[in-house]
């Protein structure tokens, strides 16, 4: 995989967006508790994948947004906090789950490409 698409798994999600969050996250309603701007690490446990990323992510009305439009990323945050995220870019698609408490958050990822498989952990932090 080159790097770029490594980093799909990363902003998966946040990557943001992840584990301990099952089945499917109720919509956010405007104005959600978690908008603004996350700053997101995200680390590869098991496989190939560069060993962290470190991204920067936007949440605004409880939706997970990236500015690189080369990446497609489907996520939302509950009212709750609850986070789920997929992430596709070319051949790679990566998913995450898990939650957001205040100024932080943490959860699990997994991605894979048509060569390899990549499994991880991210941590989250507010940043306005």
């Amino acid at each position: 995989m080159i790097s770029k698409s490594r980093g799909v798994f990363v902003v998966g999600l946040v990557a943001l967006l992840l584990g301990g969050a099952l089945g499917k996250a109720p919509a956010a309603t405007a104005g959600s508790q978690f908008d603004g701007n996350w700053s997101v690490l995200i680390v590869t446990d098991s496989g190939t994948c560069d060993r962290a990323y470190r991204y920067a992510l936007h949440i605004a009305n409880g939706r997970i947004t990236y500015p690189d439009q080369s990446i497609a990323i489907s996520g939302r945050v509950s009212a709750r906090g609850y986070v789920r995220v997929s992430v596709t870019a070319g051949g790679q698609y990566a998913r995450g789950s898990g939650r957001l408490s205040g100024e932080s958050g943490a959860g699990n990822w997994t991605g894979h490409s048509p060569t390899s498989e990549c499994s991880g952990h991210w941590e989250a932090e507010r940043r306005g």
